[in-house]
């Protein structure tokens, strides 16, 4: 793939345009005006919403997908010169895509140039004065929350994030000042593209072993995008960003480091959080929070930094952070239903779970269940993390387990949710394995009962299930009114 993006005007066209990472680019490059079309097997709101600022959208990824440029660059011998070389499209893939893909080998023989995803990413970056937010958790918050926090100062940002804001209806926003804020994802390597003003590293952790054998792979490409970073923030509460990358400007949530952003009088409380922050020694203020539990107060911290290296106020900074509610599937309420509380989250990782369930623990109120239903992502992160995965359920009360959501890996056969249910049955006395959705979805309307905290956990499709068991919850009540 070449790496070099035209911002003068030639079109853009995204194969598998309605991923979330995919469709904030088009949105930003189609709110710029520049021509976006782009293909999907599944076409969403997301897709839809692309088509209201003018993208074209295809259904299906098929090599005739690119006869939609032909009329356009081609002479009446249909012979490419220089010039209609140049109205090609840039032809958008992500990791995703398989080079045996039809659209994909078109593109290839048309010869339009084809370009990563993190290409177009990197590009814009180097656009504008940009704050790129990196890390194994925590990148979407961290990114959602510094981007809401410039938009309630004024800064009017672009923002690219991994979630959908509320704020923003959607991943994507077009602003009209300098400022960029992206989250910058290390999954497959690309990090090491990106160049920011302002680079935020949250944690190091291995989490793809589909792309990386070790640790040491991982904290490689941190250490690349760090010295392309002009200023580096990160949080020296993760061992391996102090001692591996050295940040320019340090945060911590515990008051005896030498951070230079700390934080005292921590108050976790079901309803939010609340902290006074520190500054080099100095008191800054007091910040308020509706997010829960110590990750999202380390989060803050992160924003906080960025916020005083841009120039801003702890009053603009604070009153940014205590009314931003978060990214969609972070700890997202999706109802409450016959007493029962359903909560979505990301959480796919072990470390994640941990921390999403410790939230889940403190925002329920005495005698509460809470309950934890799971989804797998990925047969390589099941079985490198399968110790993990089984001891991080400690604070439910009850775990629903379903088999893995492949994410497009090929299954070898090494691997299995019920494997998985074994092994955290070995830490845990209340596990309950569920082979599909629809199984998942019959257990849940016999199991749940007035009071439960249902928390469903995982990057797949899991969260499907919500919706259909609080319409079939919501039957007998219509039944019987």
């Amino acid at each position: 793939m070449t790496n070099s993006v035209d911002f003068s005007g030639r079109p853009f066209h995204f194969i598998g345009i309605g991923g979330i990472g995919m469709s904030a680019l088009a949105y930003v490059l189609a709110k710029r005006q520049f021509p976006v079309s782009g293909s999907d097997l599944r076409p969403n709101h997301i897709t839809h919403k692309l088509e209201s600022i003018g993208a074209h959208i295809f259904g299906r990824q098929e090599a005739s997908n690119l006869e939609f440029f032909r009329p356009q660059v081609l002479n009446s011998q249909e012979q490419l010169t220089a010039d209609t070389k140049s109205k090609l499209p840039q032809v958008i893939c992500s990791t995703a895509i398989n080079t045996n893909n039809l659209e994909y080998k078109a593109a290839l023989e048309l010869g339009c140039p084809v370009l990563h995803r993190s290409d177009v990413l990197a590009a814009l970056i180097a656009d504008y004065y940009s704050i790129a937010v990196a890390g194994t958790h925590g990148k979407t918050t961290t990114s959602s929350m510094i981007g809401y926090m410039l938009l309630e100062a004024g800064l009017d940002p672009t923002i690219l994030v991994g979630g959908e804001v509320n704020a923003w209806e959607g991943n994507a926003r077009l602003g009209e000042s300098k400022y960029l804020v992206a989250e910058a994802d290390e999954s497959d390597g690309s990090l090491v593209k990106h160049a920011p003003e302002i680079g935020i590293i949250t944690n190091i952790e291995l989490d793809h072993p589909d792309h990386y054998d070790t640790l040491e792979e991982v904290i490689d490409t941190f250490q690349t995008f760090a010295k392309g970073c002009k200023t580096l923030i990160g949080s020296i509460d993760c061992a391996t960003v102090r001692d591996r990358l050295q940040p320019t400007i340090s945060y911590s949530l515990h008051s005896d480091t030498d951070a230079d952003y700390t934080v005292t009088n921590i108050d976790y409380r079901a309803d939010g959080t609340t902290a006074l922050v520190w500054e080099k020694g100095k008191a800054l203020g007091v910040l308020k929070l509706r997010l829960l539990s110590r990750h999202n107060l380390s989060n803050a911290l992160a924003a906080v930094a960025v916020g005083r290296v841009l120039g801003l106020e702890f009053g603009a900074i604070a009153k940014g952070i205590a009314t931003f509610e978060g990214a969609r599937r972070r700890f997202e309420l999706r109802g409450e239903v016959d007493g029962i509380t359903f909560i979505d989250d990301y959480a796919h990782h072990p470390s994640e779970i941990r921390v999403t369930l410790a939230a889940a623990r403190l925002q329920a109120r005495p005698g509460q269940r809470v309950v934890a239903i799971f989804q797998p992502h990925r047969y390589s992160r099941t079985l490198t993390f399968l110790k993990e995965f089984s001891e991080s359920f400690t604070h439910a009360d009850l775990v629903v387990l379903t088999d893995i959501y492949s994410a497009g890996e090929p299954n070898l056969g090494q691997i299995t949710g019920e494997d998985l249910a074994a092994e955290i049955a070995k830490h845990h006395s209340q596990v309950v394995y569920q082979p599909t959705l629809p199984s998942v979805h019959e257990c849940l309307l016999k199991t749940l009962r007035p009071g439960d905290l249902a928390l469903f956990l995982g990057a797949g499709n899991l969260n499907q299930v919500i919706p259909e068991i609080i319409t079939a919850l919501c039957e007998p009540a219509k039944a019987t009114s």
